[in-house]
């Protein structure tokens, strides 16, 4: 059950009125669905120099990417955001799109739907690599958000670096991001059909079944990730879309509006949505892609953590300037460690404007406690993830 907002000398946060520790650790999938394996099965994985490599095809072509080195003070700022903001809404994305400076022509992207394995680097073309990426590609989703609260603070925690959209709450335009379904729950008259426990409600609350005199009595519940800076509060999450599957011009338009936050750290840029749907089709097609995708990652994890400072692969799915499902391929460059189970990637991998929220993934690793979504640009051909944990 959520509570009310607390302030702390850390920021905003959301926590529960029972347990602050059980926030993440019930609703941060990736801390829940990994298997615990004893300290003494964990490989240890050691750096070697990585080549860079050129992936080219006949609509994309990746050009190497010489990796800027990264100043000491630079691992304490956060990234320049990458929020794509319309002050005409749906109309101007695909303006955005035409005339970015960031990658005019975006090459370096690849749409979900032309996606094959001969466009992965030689050496990495792998059935399970392919299966992961496509099913990520599936499970992740764009983030509108139409208003942007007054309680965004003036600067990113201790830093002078101005935080994303501060005092801009009298102002209505479209914001878009990127989001990733992290873990789905289905529900029969309040009871979870595939674990321990129930939920707060008997039927379904979704916008329609809240209207309702008949609401639905099975519906499924997921969580979403995202970065804070895209979605910030409750305020602006009860004014937030998501949509899904949307691969192409020419996609369906399937979209859920009842969100909630479940948790957000100011701090850590991190935040987890959690929304409702009491249609079959949806739920059970994302229900069926999580059960996929934590399948294959740990098929992935055993095959290529010995591997993955050599290859440093990196790709993110995201949605450029608010329009359709856009791969990138990139390589990891640095992991930052701050203790306590902090750590941040930097990356060469391609993002504009609407990546922002964004799933990172770097082949080998494996998340602990919570996932690295993209939270900025630091620099012309460096990124930065938000604040996770991995092993």
């Amino acid at each position: 059950m959520l509570a009310v907002i607390c302030s702390d000398t850390m920021g905003l946060k959301l926590t529960t009125q029972k347990n602050k520790k059980t926030i993440e650790e019930h609703a941060n999938a990736e801390y829940r669905h990994e298997n615990k394996r004893s300290e003494n099965k964990i490989k240890e994985c050691s750096d070697v120099t990585t080549d860079h490599w050129n992936i080219q095809s006949e609509n994309h072509v990746f050009t190497e990417q010489t990796y800027v080195q990264l100043n000491d003070t630079d691992i304490l700022l956060f990234g320049y955001h990458e929020t794509q903001e319309s002050e005409d809404g749906e109309a101007d994305l695909h303006k955005n799109l035409v005339g970015c400076k960031k990658n005019p022509g975006h090459r370096q992207f690849i749409p979900v739907d032309t996606f094959n394995l001969k466009l992965l680097p030689e050496g990495l073309r792998d059935n399970d690599l392919y299966e992961y990426i496509k099913v990520t590609a599936d499970l992740t989703v764009r983030v509108s958000v139409q208003v942007t609260s007054p309680h965004r603070p003036k600067f990113w925690l201790e830093t002078t670096q101005p935080y994303p959209f501060y005092n801009r709450s009298d102002t209505r335009n479209l914001r878009t991001g990127s989001g990733w379904v992290c873990d789905v729950e289905e529900y029969q008259n309040g009871v979870w059909q595939d674990g321990y426990g129930g939920t707060d409600y008997t039927k379904c609350w979704c916008r329609p079944c809240k209207d309702s005199d008949s609401p639905s009595n099975v519906w499924w519940e997921f969580y979403v990730y995202t970065a804070t800076h895209v979605v910030f509060d409750e305020i602006e999450a009860s004014h937030t879309t998501l949509r899904f599957f949307y691969n192409s011009d020419d996609s369906a338009m399937v979209t859920a509006d009842n969100v909630i936050v479940h948790y957000v750290d100011i701090e850590s840029d991190r935040c987890i949505l959690k929304c409702v749907t009491c249609d079959k089709h949806l739920g059970n097609k994302l229900k069926a892609d999580c059960k996929q995708y934590w399948h294959v990652k740990e098929n992935l994890y055993d095959k290529y953590c010995n591997t993955r400072s050599k290859h440093k692969f990196n790709f993110i799915v995201s949605h450029p300037h608010g329009c359709s499902k856009q791969l990138s391929v990139g390589q990891w460059k640095d992991l930052q460690n701050g203790g306590h189970n902090k750590t941040k990637f930097t990356y060469t991998t391609c993002t504009c404007p609407g990546s922002s929220g964004a799933r990172v993934h770097s082949l080998g690793w494996k998340e602990w406690g919570s996932a690295h979504v993209h939270s900025g640009s630091l620099k012309p051909g460096l990124n930065c993830s938000t604040e996770g944990g991995v092993m």
